[in-house]
């Protein structure tokens, strides 16, 4: 075992460089001082009433707003938690495991690994980022245990954080992309300003696919540049982290009434019925709409999860451990539903409401041409005290789309400048990172060092690529669902 003392490992050291002393550093301080993401959003409630006041708004409106609108992303809220839950559940199963078994046994030394495990992160990310972080986490602890790959256990677990931060929100779960093909889950608040945009307008978009290209292959060269080597290496066991695998639940019933619970019948039926009807969903329609309809692809994550547990006991218990990961959206997204009404129903006796006071803001600061790294900008920074992506495109869309509806900007690419600038604070918010962290038994402290890394570089690439790549669409009207 090398001679670092615990506090060495996660205190900057007279050999740590300049980006790492400052990564550690804001860590320290989002530690000791970040509040709750719930109070942010409680924030967020006061602000924007004061600023409604502000323009003139009357406060009974204002109040009329919020309660109108506090229960009305019942549906997006139940999606949105229905995603962490199913791509927790496909993680963890047992056909999970056994594939994580088998890549920890890919890489042949410890930069590999670390860069394997950010490919493995930022490939599932695309598809679904509950899974991104759960599998990756349990792919770090897996090559962990291996006695023959001196690994760096808190690079490794920032490579498995980078899905999260890099990519997710330009995949098939990016809550911007998903709400606004959905007419069912629009609010009407953005819907009469953007109509419903399909995924071909916005992930599936060339120059998006593109920019999650470039972002991926950018995240994988740093992982492997920076990947600590000699002695300068910290393992788990270095760190003390307990990589015990849990304990397995019983294999059989404890008693006569369980026995459905332990049978895999049941799942038998229902993955039947579920499959007949996702065939008859991706036949009859164009896949790319079938696969943006949130409710089939949650749908589709459940009935893999369901198989792949096989037995509902396991399935359940599975379901139980995923709760706690949803608390935070079933809270807070009541209050940005009142956010959203407020905004856009609370007007001045003008008839003007502060969406479009904000709105006028963005058109008067930013051009065609700016827009992108304007609005990509101010996302970013507003990202890191409102981190939910679904929750905080709610606040923003009613004014930034108005201002790139203004300002003819690409409606399908102003949500994917989110998207992409959503994704940058996550690099250094710790709200993100408590799911991964609790799998690897680390803290926030641990790992930012080489998150912030990330984050240096992907700022300036993606505003640069967000301009550039807006230069080569043009301006479509919205179509009104």
């Amino acid at each position: 075992m090398k001679n670092t003392t615990a506090l060495d490992r996660v205190e900057p050291t007279s050999d740590s460089g300049f980006l790492e002393r400052i990564a550690i550093g804001v860590a320290r301080w989002s530690e000791r001082w970040f509040p709750d993401a719930y109070v942010f959003a409680a924030i967020a409630v006061a602000a924007v009433a004061l600023g409604a006041l502000a323009i003139g708004a009357p406060a009974t409106q204002v109040a009329r707003s919020f309660g109108d609108g506090f229960w009305s992303l019942i549906p997006f809220t139940m999606q949105m938690a229905m995603i962490a839950i199913t791509g927790y559940v496909v993680a963890v199963s047992a056909p999970a495991s056994k594939l994580i078994a088998a890549l920890a046994r890919v890489p042949r030394s410890g930069r590999a690994a670390i860069t394997f495990v950010a490919l493995i992160s930022i490939v599932l990310s695309l598809f679904n980022w509950a899974i991104s972080l759960v599998f990756s986490g349990l792919l770090v602890r897996a090559l962990a245990r291996r006695d023959d790959l001196e690994m760096d256990y808190r690079a490794a677990g920032a490579a498995a954080y980078l899905g999260m931060g890099a990519t997710w929100a330009l995949g098939l779960s990016s809550a911007a992309a998903q709400l606004q093909a959905n007419p069912a889950s629009l609010p009407k608040a953005i819907s009469d300003i953007t109509g419903v945009l399909p995924f071909s307008q916005t992930i599936f978009l060339p120059q998006s696919m593109i920019m999650a290209l470039v972002l991926g292959l950018v995240s994988l060269a740093i992982a492997w540049f920076s990947a600590p080597r000699d002695t300068r290496v910290v393992t788990a066991r270095d760190l003390d982290v307990d990589l015990s695998e849990p304990a397995t639940p019983p294999a059989r019933a404890q008693r006569p009434g369980d026995w459905l619970e332990y049978s895999p019948l049941l799942t038998l039926v229902l993955v039947a019925l579920g499959a007949g009807w996702l065939a008859h969903e991706f036949t009859t329609k164009d896949p790319l709409l079938a696969i943006s309809n949130l409710n089939t692809y949650n749908f589709l994550f459940l009935m893999l999860g369901m198989l792949l547990h096989w037995r509902p006991y396991r399935f359940l218990q599975a379901v139980k451990m995923s709760v706690p990961s949803v608390a935070g959206v079933l809270i807070q997204f009541p209050l940005y539903g009142g956010i959203a009404f407020i905004l856009t129903k609370a007007a001045a006796p003008g008839g003007e409401a502060l969406s479009h006071v904000l709105a006028a803001f963005f058109v008067s600061v930013s051009s065609h041409a700016t827009f992108p790294a304007v609005m990509g900008a101010y996302s970013a920074i507003l990202g890191f005290f409102v981190p939910s992506g679904g929750g905080k495109w709610i606040i923003e869309a009613p004014y930034v789309m108005q201002a790139a509806n203004d300002l003819r900007v690409h409606l399908g690419w102003a949500v994917q400048v989110y998207n992409a600038a959503e994704a940058l604070p996550n690099l250094i918010n710790p709200f993100w990172m408590l799911p991964l962290l609790g799998v690897l038994g680390l803290r926030a402290r641990d790992v930012v060092g080489f998150t912030f890394t990330q984050l240096i570089v992907h700022v300036p690439l993606v505003l640069i690529l967000l301009t550039v790549l807006a230069g080569t669409l043009e301006f479509v009207p919205p179509a009104m669902p």
